[in-house]
Order: C-alpha cells, then sequence, then structure tokens
C-alpha cells in the first residue's frame, strides 16, 4: 500500500479494518505504533505497528474487559465492567514511553458505559509498546471532570495532559509527575465558556500549537487553533482551522515526522461515520457501528508567513 485514500476503511496488513479511534502515535526503537479505540467485542484499546505510516499490522488488543488491574498510590477505581455487567467506555487513548522507568503509560478518558456523568481520567501501564497494559484505575484529576484528551511529551522531558472540562465549556492543562503515573502540577483552565474538545498538542520553532474541535455530537465541525510560547499560560484566542466541517474531521493528534533533515506535521483526525451524513457508509441505530466503520483523514499542516497553521483538502495521503 502506497497511499490511503481519505475517509475510506483504511485496512491493516491482514485486510481488516483499523481500529483506532480517537488514537495517538508514537515512534519508537524504529517502530510507530498507532493506538486508538476499539468497541468491538470485550476491546478497548488496540495497537497497530508500521515503518512507513502506510503498511499497519495489528500487533494486540492492549486494553480489554479481561485486562488485569492492578492498584498503585493513587486512589482509583478499577473496574472494567460496569455495574449492569456491560463495557465501560475507554476513550481518545494516548500512549507516552517514559524514558525513566521504561514503562509505556496510557491516558484515557472513562465513562461508566450507563451514562455520561463520570467524566473522569484513567491510566494503564506496560512495560513493551504492544503488550497487554495493566488497568491502575480511574479518577477525577484534582476532583475536576475530564472527558476529551490528550498527552504532550515536551523537550524537556516534561509530559503534559490536557482535558475538555466543566462539561466541556473549559480546557485544562495538567503536568505530569516524573513517571507519567500521576499529576503533579494544574497549569491553567483555558477558554473559558467555549465549549471546545478533541485536543491535539504539537511543538513547532518554540512554540506550541493546539487543535480543537466545537461540541457537536457526532457532527463535524469548525475546527480552531491557538497558539502559545508557555504550554502552561497565555494561550491565544482561538482562530479557525480548516473548512467549517474540518473536511468532515476531528482532530485526534498531531504526528511530526522527520523527512529529508525537516520536520512535517501531519494532522489526523477521525471521520466520525452517523446516519446525517452522506458518506457512501451504511450504519445502523447502534452507536458501536458508528465507531466501527468511522475512517480517517491525513493531512500536511502548512503555515503561512506568519506562522499561523493551516490545512488544505487532499484526496490521498502519502508518504
Amino acid at each position: 500500500m502506497t497511499s490511503y485514500k481519505n475517509g475510506t476503511p483504511w485496512l491493516d496488513t491482514d485486510g481488516n479494518s483499523i481500529q483506532a479511534h480517537g488514537g495517538y502515535i508514537i515512534n519508537h526503537d524504529g517502530y510507530y505504533y498507532w493506538y486508538g479505540e476499539n468497541r468491538t467485542d470485550k476491546n478497548y484499546v488496540s495497537c497497530y505497528r508500521s515503518k512507513d505510516l502506510m503498511n499497519w499490522e495489528f500487533r494486540n488488543n492492549i486494553l480489554t474487559q479481561d485486562s488485569k488491574t492492578e492498584e498503585y498510590r493513587v486512589r482509583t477505581k478499577l473496574y472494567l465492567t460496569n455495574e449492569k455487567g456491560g463495557k465501560v467506555n475507554i476513550e481518545r487513548p494516548k500512549v507516552l514511553y517514559n524514558e525513566k522507568t521504561k514503562k509505556f503509560v496510557m491516558w484515557a478518558h472513562f465513562e461508566n458505559g450507563i451514562d455520561y456523568h463520570c467524566a473522569a481520567v484513567c491510566v494503564a501501564s506496560c512495560d513493551t509498546p504492544d503488550g497487554d497494559f495493566v488497568y491502575h484505575g480511574t479518577f477525577k484529576p484534582y476532583g475536576e471532570d475530564s472527558r476529551d484528551c490528550t498527552l504532550f511529551l515536551d523537550d524537556d522531558g516534561r509530559a503534559y495532559f490536557i482535558s475538555a472540562s466543566r462539561d466541556n465549556a473549559d480546557t485544562h492543562v495538567y503536568r505530569l509527575s516524573s513517571d507519567f503515573m500521576n499529576l503533579d502540577k494544574f497549569c491553567g483552565n483555558f477558554w473559558q465558556g467555549e465549549y471546545r474538545e478533541a485536543p491535539a498538542v504539537f511543538k513547532r520553532n518554540g512554540e506550541y500549537y493546539m487543535l480543537n474541535s466545537w461540541c457537536s455530537g457526532w457532527a463535524p465541525n469548525q475546527g480552531k487553533y491557538s497558539r502559545s510560547f508557555e504550554i502552561a499560560d497565555n494561550w491565544r484566542d482561538l482562530e479557525k482551522f480548516g473548512n467549517e466541517d474540518t473536511f468532515v474531521s476531528q482532530p485526534a493528534f498531531v504526528l511530526p515526522v522527520e523527512k529529508d533533515g525537516k520536520t512535517e506535521y501531519l494532522y489526523f483526525g477521525d471521520r466520525w461515520c452517523y446516519k446525517s451524513l452522506a458518506l457512501g457508509v451504511s450504519v445502523n441505530d447502534d452507536t458501536i457501528d458508528y465507531y466501527t466503520k468511522s475512517s480517517y483523514v491525513v493531512l500536511k499542516i502548512q503555515f503561512d508567513k506568519d506562522e499561523n497553521p493551516y490545512i488544505e483538502w487532499n484526496d490521498e495521503f502519502t508518504i
């Protein structure tokens, strides 16, 4: 496979649709690892591996209903099956490698699968990038709501957790502890009352950029971005990113890729499948179907003369 047609099913090397929604990619020991939501069967999070960002090998369902649970120093709730015997929701899983502990640490949004009132985070870890992750439970960061989220690893080794809070009205930034297993500082609350979700952060030429979307359920909307020279402060007012529906996508993450001595930045977005959108995909009333038949959009981020980011539509993603 040498290219991917944006908005169509992306198949792994076994010919199965890639289930890595709301996900994240890291580069480790010569491979890219793509993590994301998988709502099939007992699965929560799956992992795929690639050398070229195009051909993805399924590696493992790294978090499932049957995953091992283990307490750690943070007081958490450890259940992976809810009180009705059904699945919980593990959304927008992000994974970082900790050089100090040699552990891969996952943070994600947690809901109980019955209602949408938990608004919590959950943490899991593993010794390998594609092994069976151990689930360490769910909690609210400093007692605050936390929904759509992302992680960001800075140049100095510090890591940050960013999430939508207060019923998505605000965006919170937290600094992680040195082992990435807890929070050690609440850094700030931004864009009060603007209801932004799906944050994605990257850094370019010493400046931080954050992308996000508005809260409109399954329907795509106008993406926005902000810039700051301090990840914990002084974020600018949000500006438009992409067209009025962000090319029928929602931000998942931004992947920096080294090419010919330069860094390119790839926008990875989820194209959620839902009934009101005529994308040639037939779905039923089962919410799980909306996820499993959803696809992806990958576009190169470009920058204007003032260093403002923008994307333009391209039918195909190629490396």
